[in-house]
């Protein structure tokens, strides 16, 4: 059977309900910051002695629910913003790709290769890395690129045609 000691000192510290689901119920939301200063609130209303070592305590663990707050609301701040950079980010990176392959419409699935009925591309692998690169007929036409991936010379000989249904030749 376990037994309880009684204290020797009275208890300053009587416990307090807090109950933050009122304001949650009138459609008002409560952060952290705002929950840490209403529990300080109760605390400093109900008078205690601040001499008392249980006091002492109790405003000092709510002294560092405060920072912990308000770190935490530094924290999400910070996340927000750069959320929004990100977001930017993404939108500057979008015309960046718009204007570099020239796709105008996300919509139809663009990888620049398929979608794109202003110009007729083609698909080259690089025989060094593997990459596939969308060339158009003037790029054929120089006879040669540098593959964007590992920078290969990529040259391209149109004249042993094999009979194919795009040229003259058979």
């Amino acid at each position: 059977m376990h037994k309880q000691k009684k204290a020797a000192f009275p208890l300053l510290v009587q416990p307090v309900s807090v109950n933050t689901d009122t304001a949650e119920k009138r459609g008002l939301t409560m952060n952290l910051t705002e929950k840490v200063s209403y529990v300080k609130g109760l605390m400093e209303g109900m008078d205690l002695d601040q001499n008392a070592k249980e006091n002492k305590l109790m405003a000092a663990i709510i002294d560092l629910l405060d920072d912990m707050a308000r770190s935490i609301a530094d924290l999400e701040d910070a996340n927000d913003e750069m959320t929004e950079l990100m977001d930017i980010i993404d939108e500057d990176l979008g015309a960046v790709e718009e204007f570099v392959y020239g796709c105008e419409d996300d919509d139809e699935g663009c990888d620049c290769c398929d979608g794109c009925d202003d110009e007729e591309l083609y698909e080259v692998v690089c025989p060094t890395c593997g990459e596939t690169i969308c060339i158009d007929e003037d790029m054929l036409d120089k006879g040669e690129i540098a593959c964007p991936q590992c920078g290969e010379d990529l040259e391209f000989d149109l004249d042993g045609c094999d009979g194919c249904d795009g040229c003259d030749e058979e």
